[in-house]
């Protein structure tokens, strides 16, 4: 029998009640493992080689900041760091520099080369920060500094024709110098962490060690740590950033036990027992800067070069870059605003 228009009508009806159902989603199949000794050597491994020949060709950049109040051995530390005269007083500073009125930032480029390995090093002095009576708002053209950087990795990216490797100024690792009061912290650091661990990798340290004892240096860092945490103040490596156990376990550890690192600078070299160490030399002897009884500078450089270098970039552009780009992009519908220069830009690519 042929159905009627009153059938068809409740055929329709009843297909729009009843959803079609849902395709299962795929799930993929789990690689399977291969015993490569049945099969013999194929040389997957061999890709770490390749990568590091490609590194190495290139070099790469890093670029840290130093921000504390004058006095507090920022340029030492940066030159112990890495080992070269590569801090701004180094560079020509001379002793009659009055301290500016204003935050000034002044970066100075070196390339260190090392084992094979280039690397394209700026470090950003901050002169200024919280010298003077009245230090409000002083983080502000620091701040203004770091997204300024991501503004212009942000230009370039979104070009039509762009650079196969964009230049990177971004601020990969920002030392923050804690005066060694064995107080407790001023308004100042906690407003200026605040303000800025959410755009920067803040590593806390405590400069000059060497003027407090043992028990105060303890006590200090404790209380600071303490301070920190009241305050809400997350510094690097922050805990939602650790991708599986091991880094946990090892971060943790970094965070409970080393944070804020004691250190202590020094860029002359002295005899001890027989051999040269650098360090600072007081009426009492000799404090030796990478002996860890003496102070943590040794655990400082291995965290920010030896173990963290490449984690310090990776976190810079995955988190604080992406974050800043996700509010430009969201902002302004999509795209950065055309300025002259990239309407040049724009017309030369077309």
């Amino acid at each position: 029998p042929i159905a009627g228009p009153v059938e068809s009508k409740n055929e329709a009806a009843m297909s729009e009640l009843v959803p079609e159902p849902r395709q299962k989603p795929v799930v993929p199949m789990k690689p399977m493992g291969i015993n490569a000794s049945l099969l013999g050597y194929i040389g997957i491994d061999t890709i770490i080689e390749q990568m590091r020949k490609k590194t190495m060709k290139t070099g790469f950049d890093f670029n840290i900041m130093v921000v504390g109040q004058s006095g507090l051995g920022k340029s030492t530390l940066v030159n112990t760091l890495f080992k070269s005269q590569v801090s701004r007083k180094s560079s020509g500073w001379n002793r009659e520099e009055k301290i500016p009125k204003t935050v000034e930032i002044k970066a100075i480029g070196h390339v260190i080369e090392e084992g094979g390995v280039k690397m394209k090093l700026t470090v950003i002095d901050t002169p200024g920060f919280g010298d003077q009576i009245n230090n409000e708002n002083c983080w502000e053209p620091i701040e203004k500094y770091i997204n300024e950087q991501y503004e212009k990795f942000l230009k370039e990216e979104v070009n039509i024709a762009r650079k196969k490797r964009i230049p990177d100024t971004r601020v990969h690792c920002c030392l923050y110098f804690i005066s060694p009061t064995g107080h407790s912290l001023r308004p100042l650091d906690l407003e200026f962490m605040k303000h800025l661990s959410k755009v920067v990798n803040i590593i806390p340290v405590i400069a000059k060690a060497d003027t407090m004892t043992l028990e105060e240096k303890i006590e200090f860092k404790q209380r600071v740590r303490k301070e920190l945490e009241v305050n809400g103040i997350e510094f690097y490596p922050q805990k939602e950033f650790d991708e599986d156990l091991e880094d946990k376990t090892e971060n943790d550890k970094i965070r409970q036990e080393s944070m804020p690192f004691a250190v202590v600078g020094s860029d002359k070299e002295y005899q001890v027992n027989g051999k040269r160490v650098l360090g600072r030399k007081t009426p009492w002897g000799i404090i030796e800067v990478e002996n860890l009884t003496h102070c943590e500078f040794a655990l400082l450089r291995d965290f920010v070069i030896r173990t963290h270098l490449q984690d310090l970039k990776e976190v810079t552009h995955n988190i604080h870059y992406e974050t800043y780009r996700a509010k430009r992009l969201n902002d302004n519908g999509g795209l950065p605003p055309m300025t002259v220069e990239t309407e040049e830009n724009h017309e030369s690519n077309l």
